[in-house]
């Protein structure tokens, strides 16, 4: 059953814009499956689904083959992050990223799309972004890949 609904959930992804889990929940519902919000993000962690921005500013879930829109996202992130990144820090775990007003959370989605080794999460406010890491060498790593590209610019 599983194995089923999680192809299912491909299936609806690679065949619609989705743009929200309610509505993976509704496709999934109509064609059968008896899932819970729960479920669904299990099944979104498992398969390595991530969202991505449009051209339009919206976002939309993409499966982790679909290849094209992931490395036009990977230029995208590279452009924002020359124009919109202040500063970069880290403590411990963690690395703090401080953007232009209303760029943070943009730039979080964008990083959280490409899956950088080692990051468990992004956090954004308005201008700064809280970027958890697995340890505190992922975070001096992170930070300092970062750093290099803005010294590029």
């Amino acid at each position: 059953m599983k194995t089923r609904r999680q192809k299912a959930l491909i299936d609806l992804i690679n065949n619609h814009a989705i743009t929200t889990q309610e509505e993976l929940l509704s496709g999934l519902r109509t064609l059968g499956f008896e899932v819970t919000q729960a479920t669904v993000s299990r099944d979104i962690r498992e398969l390595k689904i991530s969202k991505i921005s449009q051209s339009d500013g919206t976002f939309r879930y993409v499966s982790p083959k679909d290849t094209s829109t992931h490395k036009s996202n990977t230029l995208a992130l590279n452009s924002a992050l020359t124009e919109s990144i202040l500063k970069i820090d880290h403590a411990y775990n963690d690395v703090v990223i401080h953007t232009l007003p209303g760029l943070a959370q943009a730039i979080a989605a964008a990083i959280d799309s490409i899956h950088i080794e080692g990051v468990l999460g992004c956090v954004a406010g308005d201008d700064t972004i809280l970027i958890i890491t697995r340890s505190e060498q992922n975070a001096d790593d992170i930070s300092v890949s970062l750093s290099e590209m803005l010294v590029k610019r």
